[in-house]
């Protein structure tokens, strides 16, 4: 499992206004491109997007689904990436003063990530998630000032 932090210098709700564009996560999350929705209403509980994920020269089609939400706290996704199998993806929100601390919690669940899971594969996604919540501040920065 693996566990990442930052601080985001926005209130919760800022952040919110970005994790409820489902054409902005290809922007923040690493490795997906081109986001769009695909059912129901981002991000109510199972609705999902689609996307296209990128490793090297090859590109596959993904998709992600809400399975839990409870505003302005959590949210928690299952992101299926073909034969690279599913992962479940999990946001803890918490009010940081003015500002807004994020937890993420990745582990994979079923599929190639799942069988291959490890220590290694863990440490991997620490450098996956510093990223990605770097993207996902600069977005927010970015909202902010729209």
């Amino acid at each position: 499992m693996a566990i990442r932090h930052r601080l985001i210098h926005h209130p919760p709700s800022a952040l919110w206004s970005v994790l409820e564009q489902p054409h902005l996560y290809g922007k923040w999350v690493v490795g997906t491109h081109d986001s769009r929705p695909l059912e129901g209403q981002w991000p109510e509980v199972d609705s999902s997007i689609e996307y296209t994920v990128r490793l090297g020269p090859k590109e596959l089609q993904g998709h992600t689904v809400v399975r839990r939400l409870e505003r302005p706290g959590a949210l928690e996704l299952e992101a299926y990436s073909g034969p690279l199998g599913t992962a479940r993806i999990a946001f803890d929100i918490r009010p940081w003063g003015e500002e807004t601390l994020v937890l993420l919690n990745e582990h994979p669940l079923q599929g190639l990530g799942g069988v291959l899971h490890n220590a290694a594969l863990d440490a991997v996604l620490q450098f996956r998630h510093r990223a990605m919540l770097g993207r996902l501040a600069e977005a927010v920065d970015a909202q902010a000032l729209v």
